[in-house]
């Protein structure tokens, strides 16, 4: 089975993408507050702020994605209500940012935006099917050569009245 690797891995993607999001956000604050130069007139202190307070909203929101993927590998279940949207809601985001990154900064930065795309769609599909057989199509054939079942015996002919 791959489904607990690949939430452990996405988990642990999820978590060092939070604090790599988290610390990018922090550093572009700390050098547009040491400039302390104005874009289109707008305070160089709230700019600052502002990329800090996102940063830590945007570590937070993948580290919550980081936690729902890490509760789906250690319980090996699916995820379920606010946990699924949650993941689903990561996947957009990364299919959105792979978008903007190819042209923004090149495609290894949008190989990697699709890689976590990737393992996250992995970790909700793998978790979508049935555990057990769902019908008598997926039910191991019974009857036959050795295998100490009942013979195959076809059903009984039709009669009319």
């Amino acid at each position: 089975m791959v489904r607990r690797p690949v939430a452990w891995v996405v988990a642990v993607v999820l978590f060092a993408e939070a604090f790599g999001v988290a610390a990018l956000n922090w550093f572009l604050g700390v050098v547009v507050d040491r400039q302390d130069m104005s874009l289109a007139g707008l305070d160089p202190h709230m700019m600052s702020v502002s990329s800090k307070i996102g940063g830590i909203a945007f570590g937070l929101y993948f580290a919550l994605c980081g936690l729902v993927a890490l509760l789906v590998a250690v319980r090996d279940r699916p995820p379920a209500g606010f946990g699924r949207v949650l993941l689903i809601s990561a996947a957009v985001v990364h299919a959105l940012l792979g978008a903007f990154t190819w042209g923004l900064v090149g495609w290894p930065a949008f190989l990697f935006m699709v890689l976590v795309l990737a393992l996250i769609v992995l970790l909700l599909m793998t978790y979508d099917r049935p555990a057990g057989p769902a019908g008598p199509a997926d039910a191991a054939p019974r009857g036959g050569a050795g295998d100490g079942g009942p013979p195959v015996t076809s059903p009984p002919a039709p009669t009319t009245p």
